[in-house]
């Protein structure tokens, strides 16, 4: 149920060239604040996806600062879990319905579980950064410190959130020292005012396989083992196969975008590593059968038998495709999209959620609100090369400045700073017992939806 990581520390030095000088001063002076503390982040699946990007290189960068930090993955073992959880995730994106009294018990008890364990485990920690809906409950589960900060750290899209559902998920962020955001847009309207909110956009490790520098003639010939052509044009979407990316909606525009370039091959990379994504194979099915046979649109999904790592190869098409989407309908950020923005390509990206923070439309890329402007956008970018050029030059410098691990380890670590009450002499600090307008599931829930504590 609980996975213990400990990730290697990694050289400073090797981030020091590419990053803002004041930037490495400054976490270095918070660093030295912090000394004699202990970090845990935990989050729900060990590879694939957003947050499992970030914690695998954030947990080690954390490390390397002198600041001991762990990184737990949770995956309760009932199979419904992920069901509901990613339920939970749509719904919280927008999408229709409620959740039931059913899906609050899985939910619910899962959590429980998990808290269970922990105690059980015996581990602590000075500061907990808790990631995403699927451990929003632990905090009301586990026995509060008086020495420690809890923080939720929210991934996901809340522009236009489903409001029975975020009326029901809501009251749980009392029980957290602070609240973490990627985009002023998505804090709600109902932690305003009563809780410390931050901005956290994530960010991107270059050091990394899949971010490092990767030559076109290298980044060629894995994809033509994976049977693109590579002496014909290639657009491309890296991202996992889910209603929100609008695979569908791609698919539309690389044909439109066909009759004007007729050698055009479209890649749909999503090669499934993430154990919480019960949807994607549905969805793969829907887009392969949409495709309707096109021997030039390339859906990849199973993440067996590959030409090299999956790292590599996400590189390589981000490198090789002369155009890089990323036409999503909600988008929390878009890890997928800094990823090519750092390989100085143009991206053109649906006008939405994080994509909106990253590209600055004309500029560093292309923001697109329909299927028609994305098809439009990939011709004129194919067919004029100094546009893709100096695009690309001013996508790669927006990540320089702006979506580079080390701001985000810097940005948590001033969470922390301005979360912490004064301190005490004999603590490092203590935690202002605010309290909990809620002590039990059942006041969180009444009118039957949680009935005596029972999940």
């Amino acid at each position: 149920m609980l996975l213990r990581i400990n990730h290697p520390e990694i050289p400073l030095k090797r981030y020091t060239t590419l990053l803002p000088s004041q930037l490495m001063d400054n976490l270095h002076s918070l660093a030295e604040q912090f000394q004699g503390l202990r970090f845990v982040h935990a989050n729900s699946t060990a590879t694939g996806g957003g947050v499992a990007e970030i914690l695998q290189s954030l947990v080690p960068f954390m490390n390397t600062l002198g600041l001991p930090t762990e990184r737990i993955v949770v995956s309760p073992e009932d199979p419904q879990f992920f069901q509901v959880t990613k339920r939970i995730h749509n719904l919280l994106q927008g999408s229709s319905g409620s959740l039931s009294r059913d899906e609050l018990e899985v939910y619910f008890q899962c959590m429980e579980r998990v808290a269970e364990d922990i105690k059980g485990r015996g581990l602590e920690a000075s500061v907990w950064f808790f990631h995403d809906p699927q451990l929003l409950p632990l905090a009301m589960l586990l026995p509060k410190k008086k020495d420690e900060l809890r923080f939720w750290v929210c991934h996901i899209d809340l522009t236009a959130p489903n409001a029975e559902t975020l009326d029901v998920l809501t009251p749980l962020t009392s029980y957290y020292d602070g609240l973490a955001f990627s985009m002023n847009e998505f804090v709600p309207d109902g932690v305003l005012g009563h809780y410390p909110v931050y901005i956290t956009p994530p960010s991107i490790d270059p050091l990394t396989d899949k971010n490092t520098a990767m030559s076109r003639n290298e980044a060629l010939e894995i994809v033509a083992a994976m049977g693109v052509d590579p002496d014909r044009p290639l657009v491309a979407q890296v991202s996992r196969f889910d209603y929100w990316k609008d695979p569908w909606g791609v698919i539309d525009a690389y044909r439109q975008a066909k009759e004007s370039v007729p050698e055009l091959q479209l890649a749909l990379l999503g090669l499934s590593q993430a154990a919480d994504d019960p949807e994607a194979l549905g969805v793969l099915h829907s887009v392969t059968d949409y495709a309707d046979g096109d021997p030039d649109v390339h859906a990849y999904f199973y993440p067996e038998g590959l030409p090299a790592s999956i790292d590599r190869i996400v590189n390589a098409f981000q490198t090789a495709s002369l155009v890089v989407l990323q036409k999503s309908t909600r988008e929390g950020f878009g890890l997928t999209v800094t990823e090519a923005m750092w390989k100085g390509q143009p991206v053109i990206g649906g006008n939405v959620g994080g994509i909106r923070m990253q590209i600055e439309d004309g500029s560093s890329g292309f923001l697109v609100n329909n299927v028609s402007e994305c098809g439009e956008r990939i011709v004129q970018l194919i067919q004029d090369e100094d546009l893709r050029l100096k695009m690309g030059k001013a996508a790669r410098e927006r990540v320089r400045q702006k979506f580079l691990l080390p701001r985000l380890a810097l940005d948590y670590l001033n969470a922390v700073r301005l979360t912490l009450p004064r301190s005490t002499p004999d603590s490092p600090f203590s935690v202002n017992g605010k309290g909990n307008p809620f002590d039990s599931l059942e006041q969180l829930y009444p009118n039957g939806t949680v009935s005596s504590g029972k999940w």
